[in-house]
């Protein structure tokens, strides 16, 4: 995992939305777009970066193209911080 591609879609207030609306199901683009005020452009560009950075999947269905929230990278985020973090039973005896 590439946590620099991670952190910076993570960065963005929209993009942590649109990952809180995919931790519910799957979703359209357009599905997505609708609880936001930009252009499907812009939220398409969204889409490109949290796929980028392997946070989401997109599967084509006919005309439509779904995305997903992919949980293994978040687990392997959690799982770094929590190293980064330490071991609290240690520090608790510090």
């Amino acid at each position: 995992m590439a946590f620099a591609d991670t952190f910076k879609a993570l960065s963005d207030p929209a993009r942590r939305e649109i990952l809180q609306l995919l931790k519910n199901g799957r979703m359209s683009a357009g599905e997505i777009g609708s609880h936001f005020h930009m252009t499907g452009a812009t939220v398409s560009y969204h889409l490109k970066i949290l796929k980028k950075a392997d946070l989401i999947w997109e599967t084509k269905e006919k005309n439509f193209i779904y995305y997903d929230l992919n949980t293994s990278v978040v687990e392997e985020l959690l799982l770094w911080l929590k190293d980064l973090k330490g071991d609290e039973s240690h520090d608790e005896k510090i």
